[in-house]
């Protein structure tokens, strides 16, 4: 069995790694949180004080981090990943970044002798917690093959996109339905308070007609709906991933005019200090700014 370096160790990270090592592999940990550390340790992986000495006990090595120059930081650093792991080493991000990043790690890693997979991670952290992630992943054939004994061991749903960078594509596809389908879940529920409009019925008419989405028929009724805010994903990651939407779509010249509004009301709940909640707070935040009562199913 190969040996796993697993770098950050966040609500995401820390559950991924955790199945990891119930499931027998051999890990060498690191981040920043002390306490993180701890709890993995408690679950027989070894910790490692830098990110040069993961990479240097490592065959693969795991990232779970929170944005672009986080990853660049710790992959193409004078101290990372890439100057410190031994030739035929693998690189697997699973962050969510821009993918022009994604590619210039790539290419970096490439010219030193290692190989790269992005394997971005779809579903929640409650998902994570209970080994039930989504993967999708953008590798070689080779890669992919290697890697996907640990995909298997963290979720339980796995799509090769294609070669590196198309799971990272293919995630920013995802979250902007995912993330803008938020605003305009938001939006619709406070008109039916404002309205004064029965929740369950209304909710009961919506889940049979082509309205439905996941956010709102899966996701809400066991958040926002419930009065838990607590953040599964919150609304600072929803608005950085909006915003590499945004910036990719501008590099490949697709307009967004919907999205760059979505983003724009996610900004607004940033100010109001909703960023650290749960993007479904998203209705609590549009409810408090236009004086309605939040919606909440008994």
């Amino acid at each position: 069995m190969e040996k796993v370096g697993f770098i950050g160790l966040g609500r995401m990270g820390r559950p991924m790694a955790s199945n990891l090592c119930r499931k027998g592999f051999r890990l060498t940990v690191n981040d920043i949180n002390p306490d993180a550390v701890n709890e993995l340790e408690l679950l027989q992986a070894s910790s490692a004080p830098t990110v040069a000495e993961v990479a240097r006990r490592s065959d693969i090595i795991v990232t779970m981090l929170p944005d672009s120059g986080v990853v660049t930081d710790v992959v193409a650093g004078a101290e990372g990943i890439i100057a410190s792991a031994a030739a035929g080493s693998l690189i697997m991000d699973m962050s969510t970044v821009d993918p022009i990043c994604t590619d210039r790690l790539a290419k970096m890693a490439q010219e030193r002798g290692l190989t790269f997979v992005d394997a971005p991670v779809g579903r929640l952290a409650s998902h994570a917690d209970r080994g039930e992630s989504l993967f999708m992943v953008g590798a070689s054939d080779a890669d992919f093959a290697r890697v996907k004994p640990l995909l298997e061991a963290m979720g339980s749903t796995i799509y090769h996109c294609g070669d590196v960078g198309t799971g990272m594509r293919t995630k920013l596809v995802n979250n902007l339905l995912a993330v803008a389908s938020c605003q305009m879940n938001a939006e619709a529920l406070a008109l039916s308070q404002r309205f004064g409009l029965n929740l369950e019925r209304t909710l009961d008419v919506l889940y049979g007609t082509t309205a439905v989405n996941g956010q709102l028929k899966i996701a809400w009724p066991t958040k926002v709906l419930k009065d838990d805010t607590s953040p599964g994903f919150t609304i600072d990651l929803a608005h950085k991933d909006l915003t590499l939407v945004i910036e990719a779509a501008h590099a490949a010249r697709v307009p967004m005019p919907m999205v760059a509004a979505a983003r724009e009301a996610f900004s607004i709940a940033r100010s109001r200090g909703f960023g650290g909640k749960d993007f479904s707070a998203m209705v609590d935040s549009l409810c408090d700014l236009a004086d309605i009562d939040k919606p909440r199913l008994p």
